[in-house]
């Protein structure tokens, strides 16, 4: 093919998601009229949050249904009684009071990362509208639970054992942290679960609650979670208009039981 040069141009045009079209218009030095070739080539889709799946309700769901039947079950309640015995009864170990801190890490953690230069997914706003939304769902779960059931503590204090706050506090801040820097790194969701994991299991060797408590009170803490992310983005707007939020929300914190938390309102 001495004499004859050939000349491929090839023209990708990507705009976001949209299919890539591409071209490839071969000539003879430019000169001759050959038919242009012509042909479409697909690329991957970005990655796009995935929508709320109803399986993510399965686990918290059922840990919340296990703790509920516990409370009536006469085999249940035996596991209840061997753990309270051997965690606590058998040694009397000497209580801490480091629980109460713990429930918190999981949640301040996502701000102190933030504060150090670790990025999660939402800006300060959105996070924290999240976070309250989020702390709203489980004390409200969690406080008007207690005054229904009515559980005795192991320790024999008050009656109000189920489901356990601490945990569903440390749990939906672990939760939090899970979603936040999922993205970024599974160890960040992995600590906070180890946190809120051990701030159950003291509960449980203070004498303050029983395992069905603490398991009832980390599927709240949880849903309570992931309830606030699927809902946040249907009434961002209405909250939230010109990115300032509306004069007529009120967000207000809310302290019960040694629980802390927020409350959010809204005129119509």
């Amino acid at each position: 093919m001495s004499g004859r040069h050939i000349t491929v141009l090839v023209l990708f045009v990507c705009a976001g998601s949209s299919t890539a079209r591409c071209q490839a218009i071969p000539t003879e030095n430019f000169l001759s009229d050959t038919p242009r070739i012509e042909w479409t080539m697909r690329t991957k889709m970005p990655k796009e949050d995935k929508p709320f799946s109803r399986r993510a309700f399965i686990i918290p769901a059922s840990m919340i249904v296990f703790g509920a039947v516990a409370a009536g079950s006469d085999e249940l309640r035996r596991i209840d009684k061997n753990l309270q015995y051997e965690l606590y009864a058998e040694n009397l170990p000497k209580r801490t009071k480091i629980d109460n801190i713990l429930q918190f890490t999981p949640a301040a953690s996502v701000y102190l990362l933030n504060m150090a230069g670790i990025k999660g997914k939402n800006n300060l706003r959105d996070r924290t509208a999240i976070f309250m939304m989020s702390m709203a769902i489980m004390n409200t779960t969690v406080f008007t639970t207690k005054r229904l059931t009515q559980q005795h503590r192991p320790d024999g204090s008050n009656y109000s054992s189920f489901p356990s706050g601490h945990t569903a506090n440390a749990f939906a801040g672990a939760e939090f942290l899970r979603r936040e820097y999922a993205d970024v790194s599974p160890l960040y969701g992995i600590a906070g679960y180890a946190v809120a994991a051990t701030t159950g299991y003291l509960r449980i060797r203070n004498n303050k609650h029983w395992f069905s408590d603490v398991v009832a009170g980390a599927g709240i803490g949880i849903l309570s979670t992931d309830l606030a992310y699927y809902l946040y983005p249907k009434i961002k707007d209405k909250i939230f208009k010109n990115g300032k939020p509306s004069s007529s929300t009120v967000i207000t914190p809310m302290y019960s039981n040694g629980s802390f938390g927020f409350g959010l309102s809204r005129t119509f």
